[in-house]
């Protein structure tokens, strides 16, 4: 039976753990059932046989990480368009798990970057950088030698070189290129989009195959203009419901709802007062941990009119 002393060392690494797993897997209800396995087991342990017992549940996260990214791959390989990481929405009362988002490096771009390493690759440069792990430890966890740990997170630090997060913007900062683009690409304004989007801007859209999305990514200013040109002659105003400003995964962004609940999140990466990614997802299998209690909590701005209101 687990002790009490067993509940508080986890409650206190649960966050760190949480943060660990969704960078690993980019998947919120896998997380959820990592942590919550990497709980039954320590709660089985003896802790007079644990030196350290942050360091031991780093390491059995990991292997469930390792063990869960080996069972999936097949079902990742015939993925159908754009994969991208189940979306963190911040509200105003976070619990743990939701303050990833402000306590852990959790980009979208960042994470995309990851999950082009191989899980060796990802678990090592993780288990070093972001967690301080020695090489022989990082060797007893991914099962390969010391020496070969130091190959892997150098490998991994020169692969995420360029993965730079696009620097922080504040909601005031925000908020006047959130609304311009909701209006410009509601509106089919070429022009309008055109003075928004940096020169190398991509667009990657998730629908996981369930519902409409672009299944490769847009890259370049004049390609994703008319791409949001031609949404807005074919669908001249989606039927859903204004979206509030928020943070996704950290950058600016908003969710549309609809009568039927969520219909997608779209995150955007700010430079220099122009857009340089878009991030959205609509798969509905990746919104289901969102809710609309959650969105309640967003005492945010109204993107179409920029006056103050709450979901």
């Amino acid at each position: 039976m687990p002790t009490d002393r067993h509940t508080d060392i986890f409650q206190s690494q649960r966050r760190r753990l949480a943060g660990l797993a969704y960078r690993m897997t980019g998947s919120v209800a896998d997380t959820e059932d990592i942590v919550q396995d990497a709980w039954l087991r320590f709660a089985r342990q003896d802790l007079q046989a644990i030196a350290q017992p942050p360091r031991w549940l780093g390491a059995v996260v990991t292997r469930l990480c390792l063990d869960h990214l080996k069972s999936a791959r097949m079902r990742r390989e015939s993925y159908v368009g754009a994969w991208l990481p189940e979306p963190l929405v911040q509200d105003d009362t976070p619990d743990a798990e939701q303050q990833w988002i402000v306590t852990e490096d959790v980009g979208i771009a960042l994470i995309l970057t990851l999950d082009r390493l191989s899980p060796e690759m990802r678990a090592a440069f993780l288990l070093r950088d972001a967690f301080d792990y020695d090489f022989e430890e990082i060797a007893a966890v991914v099962g390969r030698t010391a020496a070969t740990c130091r190959q892997l997170v150098s490998r991994a630090r020169r692969r995420l070189a360029g993965a730079e997060p696009a620097p922080s913007v504040t909601p005031e900062k925000a908020l006047p290129i959130v609304t311009a683009f909701w209006q410009a690409s509601r509106q089919g304004d070429m022009e309008g989009l055109l003075r928004l989007f940096a020169e190398e801007i991509e667009v990657h859209t998730d629908g996981g195959g369930k519902v409409t999305a672009s299944i490769n990514i847009l890259r370049g200013r004049r390609r994703v203009a008319a791409f949001f040109t031609g949404i807005a002659r074919k669908w001249p105003y989606p039927a859903v419901s204004g979206p509030r400003l928020c943070r996704i995964n950290g950058a600016p962004g908003f969710v549309s709802v609809g009568p039927g609940g969520i219909v997608q999140t779209t995150a955007l990466a700010i430079r220099d007062g122009r857009i340089t990614a878009i991030w959205i997802m609509r798969n509905p299998d990746k919104l289901r941990h969102l809710s609309l209690e959650i969105l309640a909590g967003l005492q945010t701005p109204d993107v179409r009119a920029g006056a103050p209101t709450s979901h």
